[in-house]
């Protein structure tokens, strides 16, 4: 019985190891099949994240393809309006230039016709001859020399019975005899109550002839030189204006302006009724623009206080313009009201009126100032002593009616009351000039009216 029953045990382990066996066979098979499908969802996944990373690339391209088309769009958009702008101002410039043809034109058309004026019109002005000029200033006598500057002495004459200033240039200034001419002729048709005239030449000497002015320069009077008295402040805004006149014309010549470059208290001139006249009026036109840089620079070191009539930006650059005329303008008006040197004369003036003491520099010879009129006039002065030029009021429509209103205003206080003021000698300005209109006194008194 115990035989049966071990044979039983050993069947039955045999088939349980047999089962084991089987389950373990199926083990392992499913161990390496997970391990395969593990591998294999590795590697799928490895596929995907490689797939994923592609389409990213790809986006990306995508994107930076888009980008660089609508730079390149954007470029080619950008060519097309330069070009069309290019054409625009291609466009612009050949009418420019078919303009700025026919103002050349025009101009040269215009000067044509003032040259054939001038031919029809020798009358204006007369060409004397050295021996003539020899006799009326009996022959450069020193006796009849009235004046030095700048661009030489300067001679008291009698042409044909008339009382006339001979400006003898130096010979470095003199240009050849045809453009001298030329100039002269110029020179002789610009004609106006508040410019020294002009009445003739000697161009083989380089002699201008021009009318003599008994009461000599606006410097001279200012300063009260000789002891004569003091100019009233009704004909002080008198001159002022007419000084402001007198430039809009020479500013407004036709075709091109003349810029005085030397506008100060010396070059302005009294008649024997005291109306005041520019002088040295076109010398500019007579001398070469280096000859004339020159002369100034000689006057900076022969004469005081020139150096500070001179527009520091013309100076600076070497850039002229009418404007120019317009700095020298107010330092002169400055000095119409205060009677000073016009060294630092601007500071001075600005300081005072920060300080409240302006009536204290007006000139103190002068006892019934109208301050606030004198205040404005100071005002609109240091506009025009601006150090750049395009802040600088505009002469025609800005200063020049301000002198007229202070002119006005001179005329009504003073309409009839004239100080007679004795006069002694003769100005040593640079350019002497010749009485206009009639004198209501003698050869010792001057009037001063506010006309």
């Amino acid at each position: 019985m115990l035989y049966v029953l071990q044979s039983g045990l050993d069947g039955e382990m045999m088939r349980l190891r047999q089962e084991l066996k089987q389950t373990m066979d199926m083990y392992t098979s499913a161990c390496k099949e997970a391990l395969a499908s593990k591998q294999k969802a590795w590697e799928l996944q490895k596929w995907k994240t490689a797939k994923e990373r592609k389409l990213e690339e790809a986006k990306l391209a995508e994107e930076a393809a888009v980008a660089l088309a609508e730079k390149e769009k954007q470029k080619s958009k950008a060519a097309i309006d330069a070009a069309r702008m290019a054409h625009r101002l291609a466009e612009m410039e050949t009418q420019k230039r078919k303009i700025a043809e026919m103002r050349a034109k025009e101009e040269a058309k215009e000067r044509r016709k003032a040259m054939e004026a001038l031919a029809q019109n020798k009358a204006m002005y007369r060409r004397y001859s050295i021996e003539e000029i020899e006799v009326a200033t009996d022959y450069f006598n020193i006796s009849n020399k009235v004046g030095e500057g700048g661009y030489g002495p300067v001679y008291k004459g009698l042409l044909n019975h008339t009382p006339v200033a001979i400006k003898v240039l130096r010979p470095d200034i003199s240009q050849g005899k045809r453009q001298f001419q030329q100039e002269v002729e110029v020179l002789s048709c610009i004609r106006h109550p508040h410019m020294v005239l002009l009445v003739g030449t000697c161009p083989e000497y380089g002699c201008l002839v021009y009318e003599y002015m008994e009461n000599g320069s606006l410097e001279d009077r200012l300063f009260q030189k000789d002891n004569t008295p003091p100019i009233p402040w009704t004909v002080r805004f008198k001159i002022a204006a007419e000084i402001a006149t007198g430039l809009l014309f020479l500013h407004q010549t036709k075709p091109e302006p003349i810029v005085h470059r030397d506008l100060k208290p010396a070059n302005i001139l009294l008649d024997r009724n005291c109306v005041s006249k520019i002088a040295d009026v076109g010398l500019s036109r007579l001398v070469p623009a280096s000859v004339a840089d020159s002369v100034t620079q000689y006057r900076l070191t022969a004469a005081a206080g020139t150096f500070c009539y001179i527009d520091p930006e013309y100076q600076k650059t070497g850039m002229l313009g009418v404007k120019s005329d317009i700095y020298s303008l107010g330092i002169m008006l400055l000095q119409i009201l205060t009677s000073k040197p016009a060294m630092a004369l601007s500071h001075q003036v600005e300081e005072s009126i920060e300080k409240g003491t302006f009536a204290e520099l007006l000139d103190p010879a002068v006892p019934d100032w109208p301050v606030e009129e004198a205040l404005s006039l100071a005002k609109l002065a240091l506009k025009c002593c601006e150090l750049r030029r395009r802040d600088r009021p505009d002469l025609g429509s800005v200063i020049l009616p301000e002198l007229d209103r202070l002119r006005e205003f001179g005329n009504q206080k003073e309409a009839n009351n004239y100080a007679i003021v004795p006069y002694r000698g003769h100005s040593h300005a640079s350019l002497p000039p010749v009485p206009v209109g009639r004198s209501t006194t003698n050869a010792s008194q001057v009037s001063f009216s506010a006309e």
